[in-house]
């Protein structure tokens, strides 16, 4: 800052003042206040502020001064939350302003945020989106070397975990789907019968080469991650992390049996632990959730409808229980000598209720008299009423789920994207 005498800065936001030393505001966490330090005239601070006052060097921000208050709130203390009674989108306008995104937001309100704009459809206006790229654009002060290597662990994390974060995110992401696909299409060629007579010639050795090169990746990838996360515990809880580990630790055991019992792979086959461990794999395909937004609205709608699916297979089991006593009455109860021997046992008579209520229908079990008959009827209809109650909640939480993911990897590809490319 190369005017203003006075070495103490007034933020003047809304009529509420704050006063900083100058060396504060040269790395001041705002990337628009940060901003200051570097102007070198009144007409580049006027950029910047809406008002200038040289005199008392107080700058004016005409901007919502409790919304400040709240951000200058997470630059003591590192967390950020919404102002009570103050519109999420206006407060994430707030945010935009002075140079923070969505991720600086603590996840229960990153959630809010997302609610907010999937029910709304609210996109932000071009001149918005080119403030927050202009302020994302600018040249941020380097502080020192340690965030510098903060800056860089960040960036590696993204590209890791947000798939739609940059250009190397995406070629990222779709290396790990062929090694996917590579790794799936080779279990499957696996269990095929004409496989096995191949297994004497140089196939074989080809494909534990493959196998190998794929699991070296999938280890690899997961490592990195583990390495750049921010939080070790919470990486460790994660289902798609906890899915990863299961699928690569079968791996690892078999060729550790091998090494320690010196068996060769063909005897090593016919045991059902490693047969098992081996099947295992094919824990990798959720890998492609990762990549792949139905996937991830799959996953989200049913763990935000866990009470819905709770009260549907509640509905089942109740009506399983129901038809499946009814059903082995009428069928085998009343006549014990001529009764139909497929519905002896009200557990054999629920596997043709279930099959029933779905309408799926195979046909191997049917009822042969009158009464049987009817009550398969109405084993269908209410089927059909009962499994329909609670798909209405379910799919409009789909529709919700499926909204707000797409807003979050639209404002992810926007934002991320032109921070990796400057």
């Amino acid at each position: 800052m190369k005017f203003g005498k006075k070495s103490i800065c007034i933020l003047n936001v809304g009529g509420t003042k704050y006063a900083f030393p100058r060396d504060v505001i040269k790395d001041f966490p705002l990337r628009r206040v940060s901003r200051l330090h570097s102007c070198a005239s009144e007409k580049e601070v006027l950029e910047v502020c809406d008002d200038y006052d040289r005199e008392r060097n107080e700058f004016f921000f005409d901007r919502h001064s409790e919304a400040f208050g709240f951000i200058m709130l997470y630059v003591k203390y590192g967390k950020l939350r919404f102002v009570p009674q103050m519109c999420e989108l206006s407060f994430y306008n707030e945010m935009i302003y002075w140079g923070l995104e969505s991720s600086h937001l603590e996840f229960c309100c990153q959630r809010r945020l997302d609610d907010r704009m999937s029910d709304t459809y609210t996109y932000f206006s071009e001149e918005d989106t080119k403030v927050e790229d202009d302020l994302r654009g600018e040249d941020v002060p380097e502080n020192s070397a340690g965030t510098g290597s903060a800056k860089w662990l960040e960036r590696m994390r993204r590209t890791f975990e947000e798939p739609t974060s940059s250009i190397a995110a995406q070629i990222l992401a779709s290396v790990s789907v062929i090694f996917v696909i590579v790794s799936m299409v080779l279990l499957c060629a696996s269990t095929l019968p004409d496989w096995k007579t191949a297994e004497n010639n140089s196939v074989e050795e080809h494909s534990r080469v493959i196998e190998a090169v794929c699991i070296g990746w999938f280890t690899a990838e997961c490592i990195v991650r583990f390495i750049v996360s921010k939080d070790k515990c919470e990486f460790v809880r994660r289902p798609l992390n906890i899915i990863d580990l299961l699928a690569i630790t079968p791996y690892y055991v078999s060729v550790l049996m091998t090494v320690l019992t010196g068996e060769n792979s063909q005897l090593q086959r016919a045991g059902v632990t490693l047969r098992v461990l081996r099947m295992m794999r094919i824990f990798w395909v959720i890998k492609l959730a990762r990549h792949f937004l139905g996937l991830q609205t799959l996953g989200l709608t049913l763990k935000r409808c866990y009470r819905e699916m709770v009260m549907l297979l509640v509905f089942i089991c109740v009506a399983m229980a129901i038809f499946g006593a009814l059903a082995q009455l009428l069928e085998h109860g009343l006549d014990l000598e001529m009764g139909n021997e497929d519905y002896a046992s009200i557990p054999a008579a629920c596997w043709w209720v279930i099959i029933s209520m779905t309408t799926v229908g195979y046909g191997d079990m049917y009822p042969i008299t009158t009464p049987g008959r009817v009550l398969g009827g109405l084993c269908v209809v209410s089927g059909i009423v009962l499994l329909a109650l609670p798909i209405t909640f379910i799919y409009h939480s789909f529709v919700q789920c499926y909204h707000e993911l797409k807003f979050r990897s639209a404002r992810c590809t926007r934002s991320l994207s032109a921070e990796f490319l400057n």
